[in-house]
């Protein structure tokens, strides 16, 4: 909404900017883990909460709110991956929970399934954000098969209740990890390629709705898309040079690390982000590969954000929605390489 102050030989408009209020919230270690990481990266209006009932977890946290739960229950010594201890712990940090969730306009949950804290306080958190009025989309990552299946029966059943509470809910997949990664390959190197999965989607729909970019979405073109029902994914692509937003899309629709496809989704919602040689036809080329793969009468929106640290290189990040609740699960052993983000795409 514009106003406009006429002087005697100029016309002065004055436009008040009301970013949405996002909040971004990481329950348990693995959820902390990628607080920690996001908040390096500054972006209008998202603000970090890192919930956990494990002390030590919290005390190396810097910049974002810390509520430890279950202080009775645990001692500050974690649940003990028990999801039920989780919950108890919540349980009794409602308030806390409540207060520092606010009023925000999205909140971002993420957590690790399969242990105690993430799997049993999340839907907890997830509820509470929902009664605050606020699209919520939760980005959970599952065990590796090596962990056992009692952790991922524990992890598949926190998802069920999870998916209750939330608007969309988004897998990632630690076990394809195993197929995407050298041998040789340090495993907290490996367990990164997750942590930037999820913290460059978040990140980027977040800059998609509060960053001025060449082309931008809105608030409520965001709201459509995550409403929408059926399974949801989130995937990023990168690429470089003349075909790099091509190459991009490609590579963010054919991730492997997540299990659906966007085939048959209602809802698109892309960003391409690229430096000052992106052209508004590579734009579109990486946008027809997106709408040939998805509903003919699907819901579109994207934004180009111009970003010069990014020089020849363009990543893309795709949020599908209203994916078919029956469609096929893709099988295991992708050959589609998901390329881990450098450091300088990061910035």
């Amino acid at each position: 909404m514009a106003s406009q102050a006429k002087g005697k030989n100029s016309t002065r408009s004055v436009f008040k900017e009301f970013p949405a209020s996002i909040k971004v919230v990481g329950v348990g270690g693995g959820g902390v883990n990628v607080i920690t990481r996001m908040m390096k990266r500054s972006v209008p209006g998202v603000s970090y909460i890192c919930v956990n009932t494990d002390i030590k977890s919290l005390r190396r946290v810097e910049g974002a709110e810390v509520i430890q739960i279950g202080e009775r229950i645990t001692r500050g010594m974690g649940a003990g991956g028990n999801p039920d201890v989780g919950a108890k712990a919540a349980d009794t940090g409602r308030m806390a929970l409540q207060r520092a969730i606010g009023k925000p306009d999205m909140v971002f949950l993420t957590a690790g399934m399969g242990g105690g804290t993430g799997t049993g306080a999340a839907p907890i958190v997830a509820e509470l954000a929902k009664e605050s009025g606020a699209v919520v989309v939760a980005v959970v990552t599952t065990p590796f098969s090596f962990e056992g299946s009692r952790r991922l029966d524990t992890a598949l059943n926190g998802m069920g209740k999870l998916r209750e509470k939330v608007d969309n809910l988004i897998v990632i997949h630690n076990d394809r990890l195993l197929r995407l990664v050298k041998h040789d390959v340090p495993m907290e190197e490996a367990l990164l390629m997750a942590d930037e999965a999820v913290m460059l989607g978040v990140l980027s729909i977040a800059e998609l709705i509060n960053v001025a970019g060449e082309i931008n979405v809105d608030f409520a073109d965001v709201r459509t898309i995550l409403n929408l029902p059926g399974h949801s994914l989130m995937a990023i692509g990168q690429g470089q040079g003349p075909t790099g937003s091509l190459d991009a899309a490609s590579q963010a629709v054919n991730n492997p690390l997540l299990d659906l496809s966007i085939n048959g989704a209602k809802g698109i919602l892309f960003n391409v982000n690229g430096g000052p040689q992106l052209t508004l036809g590579q734009v579109n080329a990486a946008g027809e590969f997106i709408a040939k793969r998805v509903d003919p009468d699907a819901i579109i929106f994207f934004g180009m954000i111009n970003d010069q640290t990014l020089a020849d290189r363009v990543r893309i990040t795709v949020i599908a929605t209203g994916i078919p609740v029956d469609a096929p699960h893709r099988a295991s052993g992708s050959d589609v390489l998901w390329q881990r983000p450098s450091v300088e795409a990061e910035r």
